[in-house]
């Protein structure tokens, strides 16, 4: 028969599983959908369905149960000639791509690209080594084996081949384990070495592995020679900037779910640069403080590293947000709070604009809601640093404990003037001053006013946008 025979007789038959009901004489249910298939076909292309079939006429089942009664945990759970045969061992998709592979003789175990999917967050991944990607594979690998589709474990097999030359260590050991659950000799030489190669050293294996494989694991390092703690496999070096933005994505969606062991992972398995992938500014703006004093403990980040052009340290950003956990935590673990922006600017500069903008203004650009109490601890928290770096520095005058923390710019009698009155023309001025506890003195000569204008000028640092 010539290959356009072939190709013809396999879509006439694909069109009887794409046209539903039309002479089908058999109905799954799985995950709640109806699939309507055909008796024949199945019995001709599966062994475990020819049973299945053969079994229920034999013994004359017309009741939902087989000769070794209703399982409802296996692939059948329930006989041929009952309404609706439930599949509770694998999911929707899978069912149709194993039905589509009877069928037809071909299918692809590839997820469609850019198609959302639950366990890739990003919107346009093509999805050929993702998590995705290879979830979907496993899935279809243990149904073809539960079905007894060996062809079509066959060519999932090939499939897993080629991606886990590019896919994520993490993943690369679940395919290690479904390997030797199914035996697959070849796929399991393929996955082992990669995953000697990762330089994971045992103790981080022994978490996702079983102790012998991971034992075998290192079996294979003595024999090639290799320094698990220094090696960096080829697969895992970016090639290309998509990839290096790949890994941080999925940096970024272990800090959203708190799991810091995986960016450790990555760190050591994949050469991930914590501090080029701005981990620590992600975690500080989006994630909890557990989740950054973790993340602070792995020894793998510079607390005071410059993002970007602007050049904003993680503390920069916690001050901007006026968060008294990140500065706590940042400070705890030695962030400078005298480290400048390129534009000259501290984290202390950030929290003095802030607290300027709340007492004349009642509000502060770009934050819908400041809690003051939250202000004055900042303030205190990175005031106190500064000068606790001042004292140990020694090169610098301590400042004098009995002024305010932060004495607030007074307006000029020209400006005074032209604003209408005297501070009295702000009733909130006031209690935002003793809610903050600033002590900002009342009354001022006018040089001293221009004084303190000249030291905080007018045109304060305001930048809500973590930009980095």
């Amino acid at each position: 028969m010539s290959d356009e025979s072939l190709r013809s007789l396999s879509l006439d038959c694909l069109n009887l599983l794409i046209n539903g009901q039309a002479f089908s004489d058999v109905t799954f249910s799985v995950e709640g959908r109806l699939v309507h298939a055909h008796r024949c076909i199945l019995a001709a292309r599966s062994l475990f369905f020819r049973k299945f079939f053969c079994e229920a006429e034999t013994s004359g089942d017309h009741g939902g149960r087989t000769s070794g009664g209703a399982l409802a945990s296996s692939p059948r759970g329930g006989g041929p000639n009952c309404q609706v045969i439930p599949v509770n061992s694998v999911g929707y998709e899978v069912f149709l791509l194993m039905l589509q592979f009877l069928y037809s003789g071909q299918v692809s175990v590839v997820p469609q690209k850019h198609e959302p999917r639950p366990n890739c967050g990003e919107r346009s991944c093509w999805h050929t080594h993702c998590t995705a990607a290879v979830d979907l594979a496993l899935d279809t690998l243990a149904a073809a084996r539960s079905f007894g589709v060996e062809q079509l474990s066959l060519l999932t097999q090939k499939q897993l081949e080629s991606i886990v030359e590019k896919a994520s260590i993490e993943d690369v050991m679940k395919v290690l384990i479904a390997s030797r659950k199914h035996e697959m000799q070849q796929l399991w030489n393929t996955c082992s070495h990669l995953v000697a190669k990762s330089g994971l050293p045992p103790e981080i294996l022994a978490k996702h592995l079983p102790i012998d494989v991971v034992s075998r694991i290192e079996e294979l390092r003595l024999k090639s020679s290799l320094i698990h703690h220094s090696v960096v496999p080829h697969h895992h070096i970016a090639t290309s900037a998509d990839f290096e933005d790949h890994k941080i994505r999925r940096m970024r969606r272990a800090l959203d779910s708190s799991d810091v062991e995986l960016v450790k992972l990555m760190v050591m398995g994949e050469g991930l640069n914590l501090d080029e992938a701005l981990a620590l500014h992600y975690a500080v703006e989006n994630c909890s403080r557990e989740v950054v004093k973790a993340l602070l403990e792995l020894g793998a980040a510079d607390v005071n590293f410059p993002s970007g052009p602007a050049g904003k340290t993680p503390l920069h950003i916690a001050a901007e947000m006026v968060s008294p956990d990140m500065v706590s935590v940042l400070l705890d673990h030695h962030a400078d709070p005298n480290v400048q922006m390129a534009e000259g600017i501290t984290p202390l500069d950030v929290l003095r604009t802030l607290t300027s903008d709340f007492l004349f203004k009642g509000a502060v650009p770009g934050l819908t809601h400041i809690e003051p109490n939250k202000l004055r601890l900042c303030l205190e928290l990175v005031q106190s640093a500064a000068l606790v770096i001042s004292r140990e520095g020694g090169g610098g005058s301590e400042p004098n404990s009995s002024q305010a923390i932060y004495p607030p710019p007074l307006m000029s009698s020209e400006d005074h003037q032209s604003s209408g009155g005297s501070t009295g023309g702000n009733p909130n001025l006031d209690s935002r001053m003793v809610y903050l506890n600033l002590g900002a003195a009342a009354h001022l000569n006018e040089g001293d006013s221009r004084n303190a204008q000249r030291d905080h000028p007018s045109s304060m640092y305001h930048n809500s946008h973590h930009a980095y």
